[in-house]
């Protein structure tokens, strides 16, 4: 992709020194040669082939993102099933209960 660029900015960067350097040239139609005919299409060149690579590393980077969260969803998990009352919840049963327990009569 980069040969393709360096070809075409070199063959423009030509025609815009053969515009200048005319007897009927001017350096502004140089200088607008330079950009219409060599960076507004290698921009477009360059951002269409970029796509692919682009997309990778967006992936890349969501992969990286997902792999970071799960690991810290299983301290997480790891950590809460270690210590079970640790977040100051009650317990389960409860101690010493004043309330009788209901029951059928004999």
């Amino acid at each position: 992709m980069y040969l393709i660029v360096i070809a075409w900015t070199y063959v423009t960067l030509m025609m815009a020194v053969a515009e200048a350097t005319s007897p009927n040239g001017t350096v502004l139609g140089a200088v607008i040669t330079f950009a219409l005919y060599g960076m507004l299409p290698m921009g477009i060149l360059v951002y269409i082939l970029g796509t692919p690579s682009r997309k990778r590393a967006i992936k890349a980077r969501e992969a990286a993102e997902q792999a970071a969260y799960d690991a810290e969803q299983a301290a997480t998990t790891a950590t809460a099933s270690a210590a079970p009352d640790a977040g100051g919840e009650a317990p389960a049963s409860a101690e010493g209960s004043t309330v009788a327990a209901v029951r059928k009569e004999p």
